[in-house]
């Protein structure tokens, strides 16, 4: 519910599948009325069904977020048709699976125009509406690497360093013109999305997401805490904390270990079909739904401990002082008569 106890309002771009469609039925689990953007108008159609199967309200809003013009006019859609809008989650993204002397200038062009520009449209039309109410979140859907790029993702990695180092900036803003309005970004793990079903590839074999791998409604839940917590960043699963302290800490072994590891890692033991169709153009669900979940739901995880305890740390901090305090109490009444040695 919002502050004035009615419905949150929630936009979330990328809602037709993957960790869009994932977080679209978790807010509303809550009761929220979802807007619901992405060019797919087979999934968008059965995201809808989702969120109202869940419990919440959805309007479909077909948006190409490269198209500024497109997203502002969603935003208007959602707020006339829904109210103020409280969350806005930047989720939708697009990648090319090849190393950088099988890409070109058009491919460079239009991952940054989706996975980055998206977000940077999203954004200014969450900000035109949040910063004269002072109040609002927006949630950036990031990766772990933003900070630490690996083999046959370079698009996909610019972009997304891209957008950390947009949020930061804005972040900064915000602070100094002491605005209610906050902007948080969760940094997720490989996820089985289907993103390795519709995205671009010039891999001789099918992509798959870098082990360990979580199932999408893994980054739900996180998108769904960050929007209703003040946390600056959020960093979802072991995996993601170890490669961006790995990249503070070793940077150059943190390259030589993507080389041994991230290339074969992206590939499965199956050929993909190079003539497959795939979203970077334009949707691949126009006719079937792709859904929240990949192909890789045998080995993906669907609870992450590391972030239960990122998310509890009051709770940790209360056991932890208690256990010391027994151990201490422990101590105090213990025989702690000093011991004599005899001597013979």
């Amino acid at each position: 519910m919002s502050r004035s106890g009615t419905p949150e309002v929630v936009v979330i771009t990328g809602a037709s599948g993957g960790v869009g469609r994932a977080s679209a039925i978790a807010f509303a689990r809550r009761g929220a009325r979802v807007g619901l953007l992405a060019r797919g108008r087979a999934g968008l159609e059965a995201a809808l069904r989702d969120v109202e199967a869940a419990g919440g309200q959805g309007l479909i809003v077909p948006t190409d977020v490269t198209d500024p013009d497109q997203v502002e006019a969603a935003a208007e859609a959602v707020e006339r048709q829904l109210g103020p809008i409280d969350v806005w989650a930047n989720v939708a993204m697009a990648t090319v699976f090849a190393p950088v002397h099988l890409m070109n200038a058009q491919e460079y062009r239009r991952v940054t125009e989706v996975t980055y520009l998206g977000f940077v449209h999203g954004t200014l039309s969450a900000l035109r509406r949040m910063r004269p109410r002072d109040r609002g979140t927006i949630v950036q859907v990031g990766s772990a690497l933003a900070y630490r790029s690996i083999p046959l993702q370079s698009a996909y990695c610019a972009a997304k360093a891209a957008v950390r180092g947009f949020t930061d900036s804005l972040r900064s803003e915000l602070i100094h013109d002491r605005s209610r309005v906050h902007i948080t970004m969760v940094q997720m793990p490989g996820l089985n999305t289907p993103q390795f079903l519709w995205g671009k590839s010039k891999m001789p074999r099918r992509a798959r997401p870098v082990p360990p791998v979580y199932q999408p409604e893994v980054a739900a839940e996180a998108v769904v805490w960050s929007a209703h917590h003040r946390r600056r960043e959020l960093w979802v699963a072991p995996s993601t904390i170890k490669a961006i302290l790995a990249q503070k800490v070793a940077p150059g072994l943190g390259d030589w270990l993507a080389a041994k590891t991230a290339y074969e890692g992206q590939m499965t033991d199956q050929p993909d079909d190079p003539h497959r169709p795939s979203n970077l153009w334009g949707p691949v669900d126009t006719d079937s739904d792709f859904g929240a979940r990949g192909p890789f739901r045998s080995e993906a995880h669907g609870h992450s401990l590391q972030f239960w305890a990122d998310t509890h740390r009051g709770l940790l901090a209360v056991a932890a002082a208690g256990l010391a305090g027994l151990v201490y109490a422990a101590w105090l009444t213990g025989d702690r008569t000093p011991r004599t040695v005899s001597r013979e």
